[in-house]
């Protein structure tokens, strides 16, 4: 089980991302409406040596459709690893729903108290 943070409205866990021998622990916004793997700024995705292998389109929260990068690398949640899709952008890390299935977790966000909680699922 992995537990996160709230701060303010917003539900944040952190998750471990690499690439050859680097490796980050950034705190990340859990974003169910995001259908992807993982978002980072193109800060970290140089932190990590990434190589960007593509441009895709990608829809944002108000509709609009930009051209975002895409590069490969690796996660880690309680020492479980998979391979992820990266998209590169200047906005805030998210993780989003295709990462929670590619490892098996359900997310429980409890608004109310404030908690959130990624637990292996069934």
């Amino acid at each position: 089980m992995v537990k996160g943070i709230f701060i303010e409205n917003t539900p944040l866990v952190k998750i471990a991302v690499a690439w050859g021998r680097v490796v980050r622990t950034p705190l990340v916004i859990l974003d169910t409406g995001f259908t992807g793997d993982l978002q980072v700024t193109s800060k970290l995705a140089k932190e990590l040596g990434l190589r960007v292998t593509g441009v895709i389109p990608t829809q944002v929260a108000n509709g609009q459709v930009v051209e975002t990068a895409v590069a490969f690398g690796l996660a880690a949640i309680e020492g479980m690893v998979n391979r992820i899709q990266v998209l590169i952008s200047e906005n805030i890390p998210v993780i989003g729903i295709s990462f929670l299935s590619k490892f098996g977790y359900k997310a429980i966000v409890d608004c109310k108290n404030k908690t959130v909680i990624l637990e292996k699922a069934g």
